[in-house]
C-alpha cells in the first residue's frame, strides 16, 4: 500500500477541479468524494462482518450493545445523549434488545425507582461474536497496510466523526435556542395584540 502522504496527494490530483484551483480546494473536493463513496460501500455491504454472524446485527443494535458494554448500566437519557440521538429513539431500538435477550432492564443501584438498562450476559456474548468477525473483516479489508497506517486511518477517521458529531450537537442546539426565540417572540406579539385590544 502507498504511504499515506502519496495517497493523499493521489488523491487531491484525482479531484476533477478547473485549472488553477487551490489545492486546498481539490483536496476537499476528493474528501467529501470519498467519503460519499464509503457511506455507500459501507451500506452496500453493511462491514457487518464475516462467517455465520455476517449481517446478523444492523448497526443500531451493534451501537447500543457497544456503548452499553463501554460505558457501564445507564438509563435511556444518559444513553440517548452519549450517542448523539433522542430518547424516543433509544426507547424504540432497545425494545427488540430487550426482548431477545440481550439488554435487561434493572434497578439503578443508588435509586431504586429509577431503571437502567444493562448488558445482559447473552448480549455480551452476542457482542463478542459479532465484535470477533468485524475484526477479522477490518483485518482482510486493510491487508497490507502497515500498523502505522492503521492506527493513522484509525485516529483521523475518530476525529471525523468526533467533528461530525460536534456538528450535529451545534446544530441541535443553535435550533432548540432558535425554537425558543421563536416561541418568546410569538408571546411578545401575542401580549401586544391583547394589550391593544385591551
Amino acid at each position: 500500500m502507498p504511504p499515506i502522504q502519496d495517497m493523499t496527494s493521489a488523491a487531491s490530483a484525482s479531484g476533477k477541479a478547473s485549472p488553477g484551483e487551490p489545492d486546498a480546494v481539490r483536496l476537499l473536493d476528493a474528501l467529501q468524494h470519498q467519503v460519499a463513496v464509503f457511506a455507500r460501500r459501507a451500506e452496500q455491504t453493511r462491514l457487518g462482518g464475516l462467517g455465520k454472524v455476517r449481517n446478523s446485527m444492523d448497526r443500531a443494535a451493534y451501537l447500543l450493545l457497544n456503548r452499553l458494554d463501554q460505558e457501564g448500566p445507564m438509563g435511556v437519557k444518559a444513553l440517548a445523549a452519549g450517542m448523539g440521538i433522542d430518547s424516543s429513539t433509544v426507547t424504540r431500538q432497545v425494545a427488540p434488545l430487550v426482548d431477545a435477550g440481550l439488554v435487561k432492564r434493572t434497578s439503578h443501584p443508588e435509586d431504586g425507582r429509577a431503571v437502567v438498562l444493562q448488558l445482559s450476559a447473552r448480549g455480551q456474548t452476542r457482542l463478542n461474536e459479532v465484535r470477533a468477525s468485524r475484526r477479522e473483516l477490518m483485518a482482510q479489508v486493510t491487508d497490507g497496510w502497515s500498523q502505522t497506517e492503521r492506527d493513522a486511518f484509525t485516529t483521523l477517521l475518530t476525529r471525523f466523526n468526533s467533528s461530525l458529531s460536534a456538528r450535529q450537537a451545534a446544530g441541535i442546539t443553535a435550533g432548540e435556542a432558535a425554537e425558543a426565540a421563536d416561541a418568546t417572540e410569538a408571546a411578545r406579539e401575542a401580549a401586544g395584540e391583547h394589550a391593544s385590544d385591551a
